[in-house]
Order: C-alpha cells, then sequence, then structure tokens
C-alpha cells in the first residue's frame, strides 16, 4: 500500500488506544454519535430516550475519557441558547480494509468514519494461504509506516463465519482456512474478516445509502450477483451468507445458459463474463466491460439489445427483491454497476413487468462499484469489531 517498508515493532501499553465505553449507555451514546453525528445533546437525549441529566454525565464521562469532543462550531435553533453538538474525532483511529480477489490485493486506509484516506492495489503473489497471510502482514505494516493502524479488516469472495474463518472461497481455492487467526497471530493487532458482500453492506449500513433505514437490500454485479439484505437495523446472515444463491435466480426463460445450464439466470444474464462474452459473440471479436457499455451508449445494435435484455432482467431482481423482502431502497453496486445507468429505462420496464402496480414505487440508488468501495466495506468491519470493545495495541509507524 504505501511505497515505504517499515519494520514492525510492540506498542508501549500507555500507546493502547481504545474504544471503550463504561456501559451500555454510554456505547449508545457513543456509537450514535458516530454513525450519525455531530449530534446536540438534546437530540442524543430525544434519540436514545435518556433524561436530560443522564445524557449530560453520559457525555461528560465520554468527553473526558476522549472518546467525544464538543464540536467546534455551535449551532442555534430558534430562540436560546446554541446547542454545541457532540462528535467523534474520526483522524483519530486508523483502520486498513483489505480486498482479496483469485488475482489482486487491494486495501485503503480509512479513518473512523469509513473515510478513505489512501488507496493502493497489488498483484496476489500467490493464493496459497499462508503467502497470503505474509502478504497481507506486509500491507498492514507498510500502511503502518503513514499512519497507526488499529484494526484490521479484510473481505473475500466466500463463507466466512464470525470468527474470520474461511470454510469456502472458490476464487481463492481455499476451504477452512482461519485468515483472520493467521494475520493477527502476526500484527498483534485485532483482526476481522468477512464475506465482502456483508462487509459492502455493512458499509452502506453505517456511513453510505443505507445509514438511517431500518430495511434496505443491496445487489452486486460484477464477476458474480450478491445479494444482501438489513432488516429491522441488522445484516441478515446465517451459515449459507456467502454462498451465492441469488446467482441463480431465475430472469429470463428465454435467456443464456450459465456455466451450470440454467437458462436466464442471474449469473447468465447479469455477470460482466457473461455480457462481456455474448456482447464478444455478436460483434465477431473479444470486447471487454468498458467497450461494452460505450457501444450500447453509442446505439450499437447487438450491444444495445443484450444490455436492454440485461437491464430488463435486473429490473426483475430488483421487483423480486423488492417484493420478499420490503426494503426502504434497493442499492446497487459492483464494478457491473454501469449496467442499471446505461441500460436504465430497461431495468425501470423490467421492475414494472414484476411488481403490483398497486405497490409503491420501488427506490433504486446506484453506489460506487469500484475496488475502493469493497476495501472500505472490509474496513468497516474492522471499525465494527473495535468499537465493539475487541480492542487492542495499534500497528504503530
Amino acid at each position: 500500500m504505501m511505497a515505504v517498508e517499515t519494520n514492525y515493532f510492540a506498542v508501549e501499553e500507555s500507546e493502547t488506544r481504545v474504544w471503550q465505553p463504561t456501559d451500555e449507555l454510554a456505547q449508545a451514546v457513543a456509537l450514535e454519535v458516530l454513525l450519525h453525528g455531530p449530534l446536540g445533546r438534546s437530540e442524543l437525549a430525544r434519540r436514545l430516550d435518556l433524561a436530560p441529566a443522564t445524557l449530560t454525565r453520559i457525555s461528560t464521562e465520554l468527553i473526558n475519557t476522549g472518546l467525544l469532543v464538543d464540536a467546534p462550531h455551535a449551532t442555534r435553533r430558534g430562540a436560546g441558547r446554541p446547542s454545541i453538538p457532540l462528535d467523534v474525532v474520526a483522524d483519530a483511529h486508523h483502520f486498513l480494509g483489505v480486498k482479496l480477489s483469485g488475482e489482486q490485493i487491494a486495501g485503503a486506509i480509512t479513518d473512523l468514519r469509513a473515510d478513505v484516506i489512501d488507496y493502493r492495489e497489488e498483484p496476489l503473489d500467490s493464493r496459497d494461504p499462508t503467502a497470503v497471510t505474509s502478504q497481507i502482514v506486509r500491507v498492514s505494516r507498510r500502511a503502518a509506516a503513514a499512519y497507526p493502524i488499529d484494526a484490521v479488516g479484510i473481505g473475500l469472495g466466500g463463507v466466512v463465519d464470525s470468527d474470520g474463518n474461511v470454510s469456502s472461497a472458490p476464487f481463492l481455492q481455499w476451504t477452512d482456512v482461519p485468515i483472520a487467526t493467521l494475520v493477527e497471530a502476526e500484527l498483534g493487532i485485532p483482526t476481522f474478516a468477512a464475506n465482502d458482500l456483508a462487509a459492502f453492506t455493512e458499509a452502506q449500513h453505517w456511513f453510505g445509502a443505507g445509514t438511517g433505514h431500518a430495511n434496505f437490500a443491496t445487489l452486486t454485479l460484477g464477476v458474480g450477483v450478491g445479494f444482501g439484505c438489513v432488516a429491522n437495523g441488522k445484516l441478515l446472515a446465517n451459515a449459507d451468507s456467502g454462498v451465492g444463491l441469488v446467482g441463480h435466480w431465475p430472469l429470463d426463460p428465454l435467456g443464456p445458459l450459465c456455466k451450470r445450464g440454467h437458462r436466464g439466470c442471474a449469473e447468465a444474464m447479469l455477470t460482466v463474463p457473461a455480457i462481456e462474452r455474448d456482447v464478444s459473440t455478436a460483434l465477431g471479436r473479444d470486447v471487454q466491460w468498458e467497450e461494452v457499455l460505450d457501444l450500447a451508449v453509442a446505439g450499437e445494435p447487438a450491444a444495445t439489445r443484450i444490455l436492454d435484455a440485461s437491464g430488463r432482467a435486473l429490473g426483475a431482481l430488483i421487483a423480486a427483491v423488492a417484493n420478499l423482502t420490503a426494503p426502504d431502497l434497493v442499492l446497487v453496486g459492483g464494478e457491473g454497476v454501469g449496467l442499471a445507468a446505461v441500460a436504465s429505462d430497461a431495468v425501470a420496464h423490467g421492475v414494472r413487468e414484476n411488481r403490483d402496480p398497486r405497490a409503491a414505487p420501488v427506490r433504486v440508488e446506484l453506489v460506487s462499484g469500484d475496488n475502493e468501495s469493497w476495501c472500505r466495506g472490509a474496513a468497516v468491519i474492522a471499525i465494527q469489531g473495535f468499537v465493539r470493545n475487541r480492542s487492542g495495541r495499534a500497528l504503530q509507524p
């Protein structure tokens, strides 16, 4: 990540950086400010249903311990004394989010609110778990040359349990790899791992377009198709999360075949490789994703026909998600998100075809699908682990 190598060295106890409110109420106040701040005390008390005196006691304690600060600029609402908001010091803590694919490792340094400070990527040296662990450690130590790193988050496509153990990761050809434990043992700081779609969804939940929504869904388009859902303020997850079950959701009975022989499923209709393949076949030459989009924008008949069909299929999938989960909004991202923009009319048509006209309109928002957004998701997994008090020593310059 950073250009300069550095040697890791242990951190003295006095340098330990922690997020450790004294009780559940203090933790609730600190998290509310982290996720929604800056917030005035009266607004905080209203949101958390706390008596003013209780909020004053807690906020004073959090200020004294350095978790919160009075925001520098007072805001006045109506007559009377101005309200001085409480806020976190976002740049007091730093996190490294790592995204692993079968060919690449990417990393982003973020602050406490997951704003990206630096981003770098490099080829993956090897898919061997030991080699990948060593490469993550090197990336982490380089990052620490510029910023003390409080925790590391790792996102990858596959099935990952709550302890950061990867039971299956097809792109990496991994089975039963405790990647979080392996990296943490080398670095000596908290390290977390999660399915990359779950991490992406959590990033939207805490600091992205899903902030403030108790119910929303994410769809990601790229090498595969991913689906995430937050219901009643919590990410829905179980042992099958990360298998990619939505990839073979049927969308078009007349569509192309996927590798497993399913006709018109999400994998066959919506993934970048499938669309690239279909356009390349139609044109008789190799066509990459950006050119596919450019050709469709320019009105090239074959590219337009294929993207319109994929757009209608995406609309059908969005409608299915809305029909089954009743989200406030559906967020579409991933490296193939350009499909939703270029074929927006076809997407809207697909939604209408598969949605009862009496139902409320489906709110759809497009979010960034670049690699940096996946790294940001991994960093949010690290932030969540850190603020939930699995804190420890920081990796220092």
